[in-house]
């Protein structure tokens, strides 16, 4: 693995999955180095951009999420220090990022997501839930490992909801619920090579996928392929790489989506540009399902890493 050459695998960072940042990160170190990779952590809440630049990295593995990891910054960063760097570029981590843009995206292509209403300080939030109708999700637009996220049964629940996610954005999401089967999607690739993995369902305690069930217990069961019929399971992996594709995503993303229980029809969520990597994380999972292991997830991840900002230099 010498022509991979010295790579840092970025990892904790300033963003409130710090904790889960850690965690994918070291899994994603010590698989590297397994594999004989000259690899070597680096916390960017810790230390400088200058201090990345003096480590002379020759390519990086984000293992950030949420803020300054997986929202552009820090790909913008990467890009005038002229370092090649996993997953998608500046533009498609700030769209998939913000989950009210990638819904307006996403709707412009024809793809499938649930009714949402945008809340803000002047929303008439009783109105909110009368247009999209109970329960509801309310959700802070720029956070992923479910933080700050809640299920709105009354109307009367809805300040106190609208008060949690408004501490994490100023903008909220009030989303439509979508009742039935909770799955979960990884694509790995770029443009048309883009291709999803076995599809995996995610079966929580009470359907209660929180950060908790989420990440540090073992009471959640992931069905993994999924147990979808074909046809069904194809028409999911053809809308998550349509969905891929149109926020211009490479490297790897994991798309979440709900299954209807009503009429089995898919809704897409949210995608997530940097995934989680640690031991409960669902796309070493789906790529285990593929015939991949781990360490070999993360070494291919590693070689897809490139600038992404074409440049009249070279």
């Amino acid at each position: 693995m010498k022509e991979l050459g010295k790579v840092g695998v970025l990892f904790g960072g300033r963003s409130a999955e710090r904790e889960v940042s850690m965690m994918s990160g070291t899994g994603v170190l010590n698989a590297l180095k397994s594999r004989g990779v000259d690899a070597h952590g680096f916390d960017p809440a810790e230390r400088s951009l200058a201090e990345l630049a003096e480590e002379k990295f020759d390519r990086v593995f984000i293992a950030l999420h949420g803020r300054y990891g997986e929202d552009g910054s820090l790909q913008g960063a990467l890009e005038q220090l002229g370092i090649p760097y996993t997953g998608s570029g500046v533009m498609a981590s700030s769209v998939a990022m913000d989950k009210i843009f990638t819904k307006k995206i996403w709707l412009y292509h024809g793809l499938t997501t649930p009714k949402y209403a945008v809340l803000n300080g002047n929303t008439d939030l009783a109105q909110a839930a009368e247009n999209l109708g109970l329960p509801l999700i309310v959700k802070p637009p720029h956070e992923g490992s479910t933080i700050g996220i809640t299920k709105v049964t009354s109307a009367d629940a809805l300040p106190s909801a609208y008060q949690l996610a408004a501490t994490f954005d100023e903008e909220v999401l009030a989303e439509e619920f979508i009742q039935g089967r909770e799955l979960t999607v990884a694509v790995l690739g770029r443009g048309a090579g883009a291709h999803a993995l076995p599809l995996i369902e995610i079966v929580a305690p009470d359907g209660n996928y929180d950060y908790q069930n989420k990440y540090f217990t073992d009471d959640t069961k992931y069905l993994c392929p999924a147990p979808i019929d074909d046809a069904l399971t194809q028409e999911i992996k053809t809308m998550c790489e349509e969905a891929y594709r149109a926020v211009n995503c490479e490297g790897w993303a994991r798309i979440d989506v709900l299954l209807r229980a009503s009429d089995n029809k898919p809704f897409l969520i949210e995608i997530n540009t940097s995934p989680g990597m640690t031991g409960h994380s669902l796309v070493p999972m789906a790529a285990k399902a593929a015939g991949m292991s781990y360490e070999d997830v993360c070494v291919e991840i590693l070689k897809t890493a490139r600038l992404k900002i074409a440049t009249d230099s070279k």
